[in-house]
Formats: C-alpha cells, sequence, structure tokens
C-alpha cells in the first residue's frame, strides 16, 4: 500500500466523484475505482456501498477514510519539516481565484513571488466565487482568493487587501465630468450589474438598499468584471466595480471613475486554505508574499 492510494481514497470520498477525484489525481476514472477496490481487496472488507444512488461510505470505508486523513496528514508533516530543514522552497502551488482579483490583484505578487523563489511553480485557476470555496473543501487547490469571504467551518480565511468600490461611467457620460457623486445620483440611470450570486453584486444590492435607491434593477448582468466594462465602454450603462480592476481602462481613456460620496465603500479580499491542512515552505512564503500590505492574521 503506498502513500497515493490514500490519497487517491481520501480525495474521492470529499469529493464524492470519481470522475472529480482522477481529475485531481491526474489519472483516469477507471484507474480511481481500481484504486478503490484494491483497497477494498488489501483490508478485505466493503469501503463503499455500492447499493446507493449517491455515493457512500460504509462503516468500514468511513474507518479507512479517518485513517487515510490522519496518515496524509502525518506524511504531510513529515515532507514539510524535511524541506524546512533543508532549507528548501520548492514544489507546486496550486491557486483558485475569482476573475477580477486573478486578473488584476494577483499578477504583481506572484511576479514578486517567483522573482524571490524561482523553484517554485505556481498554477492559477480562474473560477466562479462558490467554486473557489468547492476546491478548497475537496483539495483541488492549495490556496483560494475570493471577495466578501464567507465563514465556513473547514475553511480558514486570512485578510489580504481591501479594494476600493467606485462608479464607471463612459467618458462622455452625464456623470463623467464630476469627479464624485452620491448614491441618491444613481438614481434614473441604466444600471450594469455582476450576477445575483456573484458577492460583490450582493455587496452593491446592499448600498442600494441602505440608501433607499429604487428603480436600479441592471439592464444587464454579467458573471465577469471584463464583460460589465465592456458593456460600460460602449454606454450600455454605468457600474460600480472594483478601483483596481480599471486601471488600464482610465489610463486609455476609455472609462471614467467616480468616487461615491459619503463613507468608504470597500470589498474585503481574503485567502482561503483548508483547515487542519500542512502548509509546505513554499506556501508559508508565498502568504507571506502575500500578506505583505496587511499582514496576515486571523479570520476577516
Amino acid at each position: 500500500m503506498q502513500i497515493e492510494n490514500f490519497k487517491i481514497f481520501a480525495d474521492l470520498v470529499e469529493t464524492k466523484s470519481f470522475s472529480k477525484a482522477a481529475k485531481i489525481n491526474g489519472i483516469t476514472q477507471s484507474a480511481v475505482s481500481q484504486q478503490a477496490r484494491a483497497m477494498e481487496k488489501t483490508f478485505k472488507a466493503l469501503l463503499i456501498d455500492r447499493s446507493q444512488k449517491q455515493f457512500q461510505l460504509t462503516r468500514e470505508g468511513y474507518q479507512v477514510y479517518e485513517s487515510a486523513k490522519e496518515i496524509l496528514h502525518t506524511y504531510d508533516k513529515l515532507d514539510s519539516d524535511l524541506q524546512e530543514l533543508k532549507k528548501v522552497i520548492s514544489g507546486t502551488i496550486r491557486i483558485s481565484t475569482i476573475y477580477s482579483i486573478g486578473l488584476h490583484e494577483l499578477p504583481p505578487y506572484i511576479k514578486k513571488f517567483l522573482h524571490d523563489y524561482p523553484s517554485v511553480n505556481v498554477r492559477v485557476e480562474y473560477r466562479r466565487n462558490n467554486l473557489v470555496y468547492e476546491d478548497i473543501l475537496h483539495n483541488s487547490v492549495d490556496f483560494g482568493l475570493v471577495a466578501f469571504p464567507l465563514k465556513q467551518r473547514q475553511i480558514e480565511i486570512l485578510p489580504f487587501r481591501n479594494d476600493r468600490l467606485v462608479l464607471i461611467t463612459p467618458p462622455n457620460h452625464p456623470l463623467a465630468k464630476k469627479g464624485e457623486v452620491s448614491v441618491a445620483e444613481l438614481a434614473g440611470h441604466k444600471f450594469i450589474g455582476f450576477d445575483p450570486d456573484i458577492p460583490t453584486r450582493k455587496a452593491v444590492d446592499q448600498i442600494f438598499r441602505d440608501h433607499k435607491l429604487e428603480n436600479c434593477e441592471p439592464v444587464m448582468e454579467f458573471d465577469n468584471i471584463e464583460t460589465v466594462k465592456r458593456a460600460v465602454e460602449i454606454d450600455h450603462g454605468i457600474a460600480i466595480v472594483p478601483q483596481a480592476t480599471v486601471q488600464q481602462e482610465v489610463k486609455a481613456g476609455t472609462l471614467a471613475v467616480l468616487k461615491l460620496k459619503g463613507k468608504d465603500f470597500t470589498r474585503p479580499l481574503a485567502i482561503l486554505h483548508r483547515k487542519g491542512r500542512v502548509l509546505t515552505p513554499a506556501m508559508k512564503k508565498f502568504i507571506d508574499t502575500l500578506g505583505m500590505e496587511l499582514g496576515v492574521g486571523g479570520p476577516v
């Protein structure tokens, strides 16, 4: 029995999917099934209840899974401790991030990290917010980056930075010359929003409710920042977006940015990792790099 057998079985249990476990481990779905049957043969016990439509463990399967987690944790800690002793900073870091952070917030940090630690590979996947949490829970990635982090029992939340929310308009829009506007002044203008399930959209909706702004239903809704910006550029409406995501457009003169009067409207960004996960020296250095601006501490 090799350590990979326990990892594949643990991934299968946590994802409840042969195809997802196969993807995580870079093998075929058939190979995952064969591994599960090999473990059943080794332990002379049925581990998966195949009479059920949904994935379900037997009592023996649950015991093997709990022991597999302990074995994997001990192995990962040993590997990390040995790297610490040898002062080795290498390996691969897998990141799952929402588009706006991955495209506009993360690149300078990754550039610095790779400059400082050239023996580390960084792989970035761009995902919707809910899928970032799923990736963390399924151990598909090492870190997640999200906005407006949600507390979950199995996820550790580390603060990254706060990003100001601003209004964007086409350069020739009536509001564009004002420099700053009150939320009330947005009434009557066509508004472009994110999809309703995206946290930044929920925050914008709350801003409108707090200011009793009515009749501000979006005329268009999109699932990513790039499409929202393009729609504003061609004068389909105005939008509230993170300031860091529009720096290039402002420089190019294709969008105007206005500050919202009153309190600062910001969105908190956070780094996520699964609780109890053993962090390799490379992962610790990556957190240090991301935490340089605000410092890494407790939950957001």
